[in-house]
């Protein structure tokens, strides 16, 4: 059984996916515990699947999924959560925008008890956080007035709920994400809040973000996030979740 899991969605990154790979494998091969890493093809329409197989042949330990259909982020991170075989499941980015160092931070909470560990671009959440490239002024207006209802609606205490660096205990990925529903911009959302009513303990950590400036995350992926957020408290209020505490 491998002690981590590493678990990138990928929709069209024939670009970057490479060179994402070549610096985890960089990162891993120096560490002394066993590791996968699971690139999830999310029906990609470019050379994405291609180009991971051929990696195959240089990088220890990686696999393909390779869905020929589009899902969405959610739909395959829940997928590779699921099928993961790691004691811990990190899931990151594609364009490599916090890097896999960043588990140096993590490992330390996870061993002193936490559940999951989830890096935080936001200085509210901790101070270090850091934002090399920042966003336009309307991402981050939107973005903090988004990040205020997900704390009424949802999850409170968080102030950047949507980074792409998650670190889950099997315990934790096979209990949070059977029960997710959301399959595309808010299944970040989703999984923190089930996350928390199931009693799992949730640490943050500060992370160095690079932003994309070819990111795919369009203006109209605020307002998805903001429609799916209202089905995640709809979902709440009607006990769709299952969410009896387990501890």
């Amino acid at each position: 059984m491998p002690r981590l899991s590493v678990i990138i969605p990928a929709y069209n990154e024939e670009k970057t996916i490479g060179k994402t790979l070549l610096s985890i494998d960089q990162y891993l091969t120096k560490q002394d515990y066993d590791y996968e890493i699971l690139v999830v093809s999310d029906g990609s329409k470019d050379k994405t699947a291609e180009v991971v197989s051929n990696f195959k042949r240089m990088i220890k330990n990686l696999e393909l999924i390779d869905n020929k259909e589009n899902h969405g982020k959610g739909w395959v991170v829940r997928q590779a959560m699921l099928e993961a075989k790691g004691d811990w499941r990190v899931f990151m980015d594609a364009d490599n925008a916090t890097t896999i160092d960043h588990m140096e931070l993590a490992w330390p909470l996870l061993k002193s008890g936490n559940d999951v560990a989830i890096g935080t671009r936001d200085s509210r959440d901790n101070k270090q956080a850091q934002q090399i490239v920042s966003q336009s002024f309307l991402k981050r207006l939107l973005g903090d007035i988004g990040n205020i209802l997900i704390q009424i609606l949802a999850v409170w205490g968080i102030w950047d709920t949507q980074c792409g660096f998650k670190v889950f205990s099997a315990r934790a990925a096979r209990e949070v994400f059977s029960r997710c529903l959301i399959d595309r911009w808010g299944f970040d959302i989703e999984a923190l809040a089930i996350t928390k009513r199931l009693g799992f303990k949730i640490a943050l950590f500060p992370v160095k973000w690079i932003n994309n400036p070819n990111s795919r995350v369009k203006l109209s992926g605020y307002l998805k996030t903001f429609i799916e957020l209202l089905q995640i408290k709809k979902n709440l209020m009607m006990g769709k979740y299952n969410l009896k505490r387990i501890f």
